[in-house]
C-alpha cells in the first residue's frame, strides 16, 4: 500500500511471485511491471533485493541510484530503522525523487540508464573478488 499509488499511478500492475516459509521465516516476492519494466521486490522480516529489470538487464537499486545521480549513497534505500515499514517509505521517496527514467522515461533513456547501472554493479563485485 506504500508503493502502490506511486507505481500503479505510472501504469504498474503488482505480480506476485512467491510467498511462504522457510527455515528463516515467512517471505513473499513479487513484482511491479509495465511492459518490460519490472521492479523485483523480496521481503521477510523487512525490505530485501530489489531489482530492476528492462528485457535482458537487471540492476540493484544502489546501483541504479548511483547511475541516476552520479554518486553512492544519495538515496535513503535501504536506510536503518526498526520499523520494517521504512524500507518501504524509503524506496517510495527515492523512486519518487530519482526515479523518472524508471517511471516514464523514453525506452532508450531507461535502457541506457540501466546498462550503466548494471555495469557499475558488475565493477562492484568485480572489486569485491579475491
Amino acid at each position: 500500500s506504500i508503493l502502490d499509488p506511486l507505481l500503479v499511478e505510472n501504469g504498474f500492475v503488482w505480480k506476485q511471485l512467491s510467498s511462504g516459509s522457510s527455515s528463516g521465516g515467512r517471505f513473499v516476492s513479487g513484482c511491479f511491471v509495465k511492459g518490460d519494466r519490472k521492479l523485483e521486490i523480496h521481503f521477510r522480516h523487512s525490505l530485501g533485493l530489489i531489482q530492476y529489470h528492462n528485457r535482458n538487464l537487471r540492476a540493484n537499486h544502489s546501483s541504479l541510484m548511483e547511475a541516476i545521480t552520479g554518486t553512492k549513497g544519495a538515496n535513503r534505500y535501504p536506510g536503518y530503522s526498526d520499523d520494517p515499514l521504512d524500507g518501504f517509505r524509503n524506496l517510495k521517496h527515492d523512486i519518487h525523487t530519482f526515479g523518472e527514467p524508471f517511471l516514464r522515461g523514453t525506452d532508450e533513456e531507461w535502457g541506457s540508464l540501466l546498462l550503466q547501472a548494471a555495469e557499475l554493479e558488475a565493477r562492484e563485485n568485480e572489486q569485491r573478488l579475491p
